[in-house]
């Protein structure tokens, strides 16, 4: 199963694509979109709208996994990623590509075996998990690769009653 990671903003969204068999994770590509900080609110939207169908059109994953949002400090930043977060949930939407949403908990938990595990504990994992010669960066980009694990992780759990793994039904050739 191809799982795209997307980890939202608007100045800078992390994305992740891996190749989940059951308990391996093979990593394909990841890197970030960013969009100018010059730019009005609306054409970052439109930027990263198009940029998500670039990329759900180039990858063809079967499902993506966001991130939900979580922010306790700046009220202001948050507003600004909740629009970037739906710009990326529609674009999934229109692509027809199931979307998946974890805490950052959840990720942590699914990643490096502890909910409270810090950000760095995370990327080394995440190296780990993927044999990466080193910790993807930047830190945006590890999000979302961290994410794509995460649902991989639970797509394919035995514990997973919600649905059936079918191997067949996921073409990625």
């Amino acid at each position: 199963m191809r799982v795209l990671g997307i980890d939202p903003g608007v100045a800078t969204i992390g994305f992740g694509l891996v190749e989940v068999d059951r308990s391996h994770q093979t990593l394909l590509r990841y890197g970030v979109i960013t969009t100018p900080a010059g730019l009005p609110l609306s054409r970052r939207l439109l930027q990263i709208s198009e940029d998500m169908e670039e990329l759900l059109r180039q990858f063809k994953p079967q499902e993506m996994a966001v991130e939900e949002l979580f922010f306790t400090k700046n009220i202001t930043t948050g507003i600004a990623v909740a629009h970037g977060r739906g710009v990326i949930l529609l674009a999934a939407e229109q692509a027809g590509v199931p979307v998946y949403e974890y805490t950052p908990m959840q990720v942590k938990q699914a990643v490096a075996g502890y909910g409270g595990a810090d950000k760095r504990q995370v990327m080394l994992m995440t190296q780990r998990l993927l044999k990466m010669k080193e910790i993807p960066r930047p830190d945006d980009a590890a999000d979302a690769l961290a994410l794509a694990i995460c649902h991989g992780r639970a797509a394919t759990s035995l514990l997973n009653t919600e649905r059936v793994f079918d191997p067949k039904r996921y073409d990625t050739r």
